[in-house]
């Protein structure tokens, strides 16, 4: 039998492990998504994924080279700590083992996800990146370890080039017994029925974490699918139906706009209006009048297929943690006015001017991708277009530099520019 197909006679619930939606001061009533909404409302700061890769794991190749999507799974201990689990994994590995650790405080990842773990029998095992939640017991702890789990699932399918879906690339140990078999476990079922009554007073479901991935895919820039449509009209002869997505666009330099008169026409969301999970948090709940107030930008989302419009992330502060999403018509951003340009320069290298994606502070949003110091003394470029930015004076230039396109600011080129 190869090592690949050993697993845990107890499915990975290890015999070592342990270590929440409330709108203000009045309760909500409890729905199934109710966890979720509480989660969006905490407005957690992006969990960190500690990595503590341990050389003693065996290496084994998946089927496919790489993963195809990531299994859920919980300890089924009360009574002990994600280090403890950690250290008894690894002292049993020949067991069972997974690739990482989740509590409400750390994502610990011990095993290189490159290489298969045995954690869900022979089947899953050779396809999926597998984690372990630790039990938690209070309201809080347990919405964070949610937060943090459906953080490091979107983040392995980021890594990996996978979208989303529900018993394809999201599978819970109990979703890989009744589908793909090799193991008959039902976690994390029990322990996400627990604890959601006990805190929340509702369920909660893999449908419902779920949601909570793609939320966290989309933040990570990733496009989700949030409605399933024919795209085969080979037996009806009608034209295939687009999937609705989103694509996303993240800033990286703290930009502003400000909020148009009328913002209050268009209400505001904690996600793009539609995707899963989205719900109206409404400006009545942010108080005061926001009229032309400054907000920071840092995410852009474009609906595309079946459905249309441009959607900006921001907050109020720039180093607050508290965001939210609003329509396009809502903000007013710096005006930049476009037009043919042409012609050859050098970069300007005694100075350090900074190379961006797009015209910073643009509706497009940038990021930073070179600095002018990155390349020698008389580097030739070529300029295809420009901008004027009127509120600050400043002229932009789209180079090409070795075959790939850069906004600069007039000062950062040499010659006729």
């Amino acid at each position: 039998m190869k090592k690949w197909q050993r697993w845990a006679v107890r499915g990975i619930a290890l015999t070592a492990g342990c270590v929440g939606l409330f709108w203000g001061s009045n309760a909500v009533t409890a729905s199934a998504n109710a966890i979720n909404n509480y989660i969006a409302n905490q407005h957690y700061a992006t969990p960190t994924i500690t990595k503590n890769i341990w050389s003693g794991f065996p290496k084994n190749s998946y089927r496919n080279g790489k993963p195809e999507g990531v299994v859920v799974h919980e300890t089924a201990n009360p009574n002990s700590t994600i280090y403890n689990e950690i250290t008894y994994m690894k002292n049993h590995y020949g067991n069972a083992f997974v690739h990482t650790f989740v509590d409400a405080n750390h994502i610990i990842n011990i095993a290189n996800t490159k290489y298969l773990c045995w954690g869900a029998g022979p089947i899953a095992n050779a396809r999926y990146v597998q984690f372990e939640q630790v039990e938690v017991h209070s309201k809080a702890a347990f919405a964070s370890e949610l937060n943090n789990a459906a953080y490091y699932t979107a983040y392995i399918l980021k890594q990996y080039g996978l979208t989303p879906k529900r018993n394809s690339t999201i599978l819970s140990h109990h979703d890989v017994s009744l589908n793909l078999g090799g193991t008959n476990h039902t976690d994390p079922d029990g322990y996400w029925k627990s604890n959601a009554s006990a805190y929340f007073g509702t369920t909660y479901t893999m449908t419902d974490f779920v949601n909570l991935v793609k939320t966290q895919y989309a933040d990570l820039g990733g496009t989700t699918t949030d409605t399933d449509t024919d795209t085969d009209a080979s037996t009806d002869h009608t034209p295939a139906t687009p999937k609705k997505t989103v694509k996303y666009n993240h800033g990286g330099n703290n930009e502003t706009a400000k909020l148009a008169n009328n913002y209050t026409k268009w209400t505001v969301y904690n996600h793009v209006k539609g995707t899963s999970g989205a719900y109206k948090i409404g400006w009545g709940r942010l108080s005061a009048d926001h009229r032309g107030a400054k907000v920071y930008v840092d995410s852009r989302g474009v609906k595309k297929g079946g459905w249309s419009g441009t959607w900006y992330r921001i907050r109020f502060g720039k180093n607050s943690t508290a965001k939210y999403w609003v329509y396009s018509k809502v903000l007013k951003f710096p005006k930049v006015t476009y037009s043919d340009a042409s012609g050859n320069y050098t970069l300007n290298t005694a100075t350090n001017y900074t190379l961006y994606n797009h015209v910073l502070n643009s509706n497009y949003l940038s990021k930073t991708t070179g600095h002018t110091t990155d390349f020698p003394a008389g580097t030739k470029v070529t300029v295809n277009k420009a901008g004027y930015k009127a509120s600050d004076g400043s002229n932009w230039y789209r180079i090409i530099l070795n075959d790939k396109p850069y906004w600069i600011q007039a000062a950062g080129l040499n010659g006729n520019a």
